[in-house]
């Protein structure tokens, strides 16, 4: 029973995707006497935790019940006192975790002081699928840097558009649609100069119960059109992340517009990527997700910080020299230095084939 407790705590923590960003989704089940009497779910960034809202939601008496969390409780005060103490104060017989929390300030911590005042403690039930979960908190929480996501939408033959420049639509309405909750999911979206000039996207969230990311637009030298809808439309929070290059009058329009610009090294008169991520990162952007050209798609490969990718294949052939490919750049030119791929699923979106896949010795 252990395993269907905590996959109903599973599905419990993914009511808060989209919401809890950079916190963890974690979700709770409280069983006594072997009937569920109470569960929760951490909800939105800063407010309280799954333990708590479980507990809260309980009716009866919760000492000598069982606990079923997804991920270790805190231990440290942050905007929220410690969960462990409040296992500990309403006399809980057992915890049952899912994975250890892997924050330094907690990591394993919990599980000692529960153990120290006589609760029984069970670790690594549904592990593989608690991790899954949190990847983006596992990454961010233990380096600081954003978990990154390259998603592309490509014809049989890896075209993103025809050689006189048509790209919309190559996929189905089903599969822009799944790509929307991947933008609910992450907390930006990262495309370059080029999609702002050539397309004027919105770059918003368009599902229902959405929440925008924020828009990141890589532009060494500031030629982002000052009528553009990142610009005009404040529904979301608009980065342009630039290089000493910079037009600097523009960077003084930009920040009249209240459009952030965070400049940081260039590498070969491009943004350095590497080197924006830990700048997004110390401004708790834990994820981002890719959707640009091949160029910047090839930049985010070669420069080692994409984790995951996403590919929408459609079942059309558009063919042509010309015709752009979804990466693009002077491309690797051994076979050994190639980007590898690993734990790859498979799955049908309307007429597509989706297939994703992790970066192998991405960290």
């Amino acid at each position: 029973m252990n395993e269907n407790y905590m996959d109903l705590a599973i599905d419990l923590a993914k009511k808060g995707i989209g919401k809890v960003n950079p916190n963890p989704l974690v979700g709770a089940v409280i069983v006594k006497n072997g009937k569920i009497i109470a569960q929760g779910y951490h909800e939105y960034y800063g407010g309280p935790h799954a333990e708590v809202n479980a507990v809260e939601n309980s009716t009866e008496i919760l000492e000598g019940s069982t606990i079923y969390v997804t991920l270790e409780p805190c231990y440290h005060y942050g905007k929220t006192p410690p969960c462990v103490d409040l296992i500990i104060k309403n006399k809980f017989q057992k915890v049952v975790i899912g994975m250890l929390d892997p924050n330094p300030l907690v990591a394993g911590k919990s599980i000692e002081k529960l153990k120290e005042n006589g609760i029984e403690v069970v670790v690594g039930i549904r592990e593989k699928e608690c991790r899954e979960l949190n990847e983006i908190f596992i990454k961010y929480i233990t380096s600081k840097l954003p978990f990154v996501v390259l998603k592309s939408a490509t014809s049989l033959d890896g075209k993103i558009a025809t050689s006189t420049g048509e790209s919309k639509w190559i996929t189905s309405e089903e599969a822009r649609k799944d790509g929307h909750i991947l933008r609910k999911k992450l907390s930006a979206i990262m495309v370059g100069v080029n999609t702002i000039i050539n397309d004027d996207p919105n770059l918003t969230c368009r599902i229902d119960n959405g929440r925008n990311p924020v828009r990141i637009i890589l532009d060494s030298k500031l030629r982002i059109p000052m009528n553009s809808k990142v610009i005009k439309n404040k529904d979301a929070l608009t980065i342009v992340a630039t290089t000493r290059y910079a037009d600097k009058i523009k960077m003084q329009q930009l920040l009249k517009e209240e459009i952030k610009v965070i400049q940081v090294r260039d590498k070969n008169k491009k943004v350095d990527l590497k080197d924006l991520m830990i700048e997004l990162g110390k401004i708790q952007i834990d994820s981002i997700l890719i959707e640009g050209g091949g160029e910047i798609n090839f930049s985010s490969l070669q420069q080692g910080i994409v984790d995951k990718v996403r590919f929408y294949i459609a079942p059309k052939i558009i063919g042509g020299v010309n015709s752009k490919g979804s990466i693009g750049g002077e491309g690797f030119r051994r076979l050994s230095n190639a980007v590898n791929l690993k734990s790859l699923t498979y799955k049908n979106i309307g007429n597509e084939i989706v297939i994703e896949g992790y970066i192998k010795n991405s960290k």
